[in-house]
């Protein structure tokens, strides 16, 4: 096969720079040859996480509007003429034969940019709600790789593709089963596990709702892994100091996320677009919380979509505190709705993500070269 060069564009969240990465793996592992340069924002997290995956990246000095000062969105715009302006400098000098974008501010002014240079263009939409700049971006591009049905609402039919959301390969090839995992935590193999996510940063109404019901968790015949993240580990370790809640494993960020979902019974979680696929993929009971502070309140859509289907239960952010731990502990008891949550989950999965939008960027490139 032929060396190819491919840059991948975007990031800002875990839930845009792990699917990045899996599809740079997934392109080295069928064209082991392939030259992959990423492009991300200065100074968000993609500038760390994609040297460490031990891929190149460049940096735009791009930012997102503030919907509430639109004084300050003067510097937004200077900044994204000077993004324009790198990453047309970039794509002439690295002269890729197709760019994909995964969302995050740096795929804007990448995928235009390229699009008008000729240069195939792949979006990768990972919501069930498009955002604004996909659906700018989409009469250009080559093809769409979707992660639900019905997007046709927001692109041209004829370039969806269905391909669903890479997810981190670490967590489907473990063999460990759910009495190891729960070892592994220091918990009883053999109790009922009730896992809480908020993402790395912590869901500060995911955490607050946990903190009311403390003491009715301790009194469940139940146990829980609590990821706080950064910014409430210090108020939970607190929580916890009293010594009653043995039956409670908190930390901070949990680095072996392929052991907490085999240990867990039932999950609570934001409404990512990846946090979803991999629970389908997984076919883990949930119940989503949509985090009420992202772009479109496209984790609202996400959670609804699978709502519908009897997928997943929601609970919306701003009823978390009253009403979510009493759902959680009522739905980790009753094994008929925890069957019925993971086979109606497990249908929605799309295997194979990275692979087929990998397998999309090789014959969009030869189309080319035709």
């Amino acid at each position: 096969m032929k060396s190819i060069k491919i840059i991948i564009s975007g990031g800002g969240t875990g839930g845009h720079i792990f699917p990045a990465i899996s599809i740079a793996n997934a392109i080295k592992e069928k064209n082991p040859e392939a030259d992959i340069l990423f492009v991300g924002a200065e100074s968000r997290m993609e500038m760390e996480k994609v040297p460490a995956a031990g891929y190149p990246i460049v940096g735009l000095p791009i930012s997102g509007f503030d919907r509430k000062n639109l004084f300050r969105n003067i510097k937004v715009l200077f900044r994204l003429c000077k993004s324009l302006i790198k990453a047309r400098k970039t794509i002439r000098d690295f002269q890729p034969d197709a760019v994909i974008g995964v969302g995050g501010y740096a795929s804007g002014p990448t995928l235009w940019m390229a699009s008008r240079l000729g240069i195939p263009t792949v979006i990768q939409e990972q919501n069930s709600y498009a955002g604004i700049t996909n659906k700018l971006l989409a009469s250009k591009a080559s093809a769409i790789c979707t992660a639900y049905d019905g997007m046709e609402r927001f692109f041209p039919k004829e370039r969806i593709v269905l391909t669903g959301n890479p997810v981190r390969q670490d967590l489907l090839d473990t063999t460990i089963n759910k009495e190891e995992a729960r070892s592994f935590f220091g918990l009883d193999p053999d109790k009922k596990t009730l896992l809480i996510i908020g993402g790395s940063l912590g869901a500060r109404t995911i955490n607050e709702s946990v903190a009311a019901y403390l003491d009715q968790i301790a009194e469940q015949p139940v146990q829980l892994i609590w990821q706080t993240g950064k910014w409430f580990d210090e108020k939970a370790k607190k929580l916890l100091s009293e010594g009653k809640y043995r039956n409670v494993v908190q930390m901070p960020f949990i680095a072996r996320m392929d052991m907490a979902y085999r240990a867990a019974d039932l999950i609570v979680s934001r409404a990512g677009a990846s946090s979803i696929s991999e629970l389908c993929l997984l076919g883990k009971p949930a119940i989503l919380v949509p985090s009420p502070n992202v772009a479109e309140d496209h984790q609202t859509k996400n959670a609804q979509a699978l709502q519908e289907k009897e997928a997943a239960f929601m609970v919306p952010d701003n009823k978390a505190i009253d009403t979510l731990i009493p759902l959680a502990l009522n739905t980790i008891k009753n094994d008929a709705h925890l069957q019925a949550l993971s086979k109606h989950i497990s249908q929605l999965a799309q295997a194979h993500s990275a692979e087929r939008i990998a397998d999309i960027i090789f014959g969009l490139i030869k189309k080319n070269d035709d």
